[in-house]
């Protein structure tokens, strides 16, 4: 099938960031009073927005959240970023191979996404093509900016492909009607993982890039 866009989710996707994001959302949960794993992280709070993680994290320490929680969280992520954030195997051949149009969609906030994608030089590969959760009122897992996005570069949402790896992306794109591909190539990937991805409608599951290529080719 031929699709009018492909829409990329960025964390777990376009970088291999989810182990790092998480490590320090759980270390800072932890320094205040939340006692926190990485794989607690990766079970509850990926792949959506901080102010829709904020309210549950509120509810667990039983009062609020310092305010400066997720600065603190990008200026550290950011900080450990030329060290220990890398591309998700394989993205970078697959977009220089293909020719579609295509953008993120992501709940990650532009200065975080910038910072892998001009690392891994990527930037014009999206020619400005970035949408974030900033720009809807409702995150993943509602559709809302998967529309938004497909609305903006005039794609059918039913000729539109999202490449995702989290639950609340996979949830976020069958809801807007496109095609879902569950991507379990990153380094975040624990038993289970694709098949908690197909419980929320996953059209198909790619453990790579040339299995995402392979999808596309059927």
């Amino acid at each position: 099938m031929t699709y009018d866009l492909i829409i990329f989710d960025y964390d777990g996707v376009v970088a291999d960031s989810e182990v790092l994001n998480s490590t320090v959302m759980a270390e800072q949960l932890t320094a205040i009073g939340l006692p926190t794993t990485l794989e607690q992280v990766l079970s509850a709070y990926t792949g959506k927005r901080w102010r829709d993680n904020r309210p549950v994290v509120e509810a667990a320490l039983g009062g609020a959240c310092p305010e400066d929680f997720h600065t603190t969280w990008f200026a550290t992520c950011r900080a450990r970023a030329p060290q220990q954030l890398k591309p998700v195997p394989g993205v970078v051949d697959f977009l220089t191979a293909r020719s579609e149009p295509r953008c993120i969609a992501s709940s990650s906030g532009p200065d975080w996404i910038g910072v892998g994608l001009d690392l891994f030089g990527l930037s014009d590969h999206f020619h400005g093509a970035v949408f974030t959760g900033l720009a809807v009122e409702r995150g993943k897992p509602h559709p809302d900016l998967f529309l938004h996005a497909a609305q903006s570069l005039g794609a059918d949402p039913a000729r539109t492909l999202v490449i995702e790896d989290s639950e609340a992306g996979v949830t976020a794109g069958v809801a807007a009607g496109m095609t879902v591909v569950g991507l379990t190539a990153g380094g975040h990937v624990r038993d289970g993982h694709a098949e908690r991805l197909i419980a929320r409608g996953a059209h198909h599951i790619a453990d790579s890039y040339a299995a995402v290529g392979a999808f596309m080719a059927r």
